[in-house]
């Protein structure tokens, strides 16, 4: 089991839910690898914790698809497999690109200065070669867009999907041979933005979330 990641208490949160998120965190960076045997003892002993907090844990992380649970083997990080990439992916490209024309209608001056700011941190996190940097800067664009959408529902869907994509997007992130092509699509999103264009966003938006889907396929292919 990785020792990479520690659990970071919060006094307002009971025990349970911080080891819930402790271990969610881990799982969607890549700290416990698809897999890798969720074992409580060990998981209680390197967190601090007793058994029950961790086996309440990992019934939801089962809830959330993060986790299975294998006859006779027990609880284990669950592979990425092609279905629920492109499950996760169809509904982020319908959701994207209502939002990104939503936005459109929307967006300031100010907000896409913001936008501009986010897309130049994401290209300067390509090259400091912090992936975790990188996918964060990555959010940091997307949400920008999100709040200039003034559709709190939508916006709300979209945070909690950002969770579920945090993993895919480590994964298409690891391949250098992307960073270009991504750099170019934001840029492709904020021009059709600065024009109001819905046209031309929704479809940059579009091609943007393709191109990741097909990145990430070939990676699995590769590792089958």
């Amino acid at each position: 089991m990785t020792e990479n990641f520690e659990i970071h208490m919060d006094e307002y949160l009971p025990l349970r839910d911080v080891v819930f998120n402790t271990l969610r965190q881990a799982i969607l960076k890549g700290e416990l690898k698809p897999g890798e045997r969720l074992m409580e003892i060990q998981l209680a002993k390197k967190l601090g914790v007793s058994r029950t907090p961790v086996r309440e844990a990992i019934r939801k992380l089962e809830l959330e698809g993060l986790v299975l649970m294998i006859p006779r083997k027990g609880a284990e990080v669950a592979e990425i497999t092609r279905q629920d990439l492109e499950d996760v992916l169809e509904v982020r490209a319908a959701l994207e690109e209502l939002a990104v024309k939503d936005a459109c209608s929307h967006i300031t001056d100010e907000q896409l200065e913001e936008l501009q700011k986010a897309a130049d941190g994401f290209q300067e996190s390509l090259e400091s070669d912090d992936l975790i940097a990188s996918v964060q800067a990555d959010m940091n664009f997307h949400e920008v867009i999100y709040g200039a959408t003034n559709n709190k529902r939508l916006m709300q869907i979209l945070n909690n999907l950002r969770e579920q994509m945090y993993r895919y997007r480590m994964e298409y992130l690891k391949d250098k041979s992307t960073h270009q092509m991504l750099v170019d699509e934001h840029d492709a999103i904020l021009g059709a933005l600065k024009k109001h264009d819905k046209s031309k966003a929704g479809a940059a938006i579009r091609i943007h979330i393709d191109n990741q889907k097909t990145s990430i396929l070939e990676s699995l292919t590769e590792k089958e």
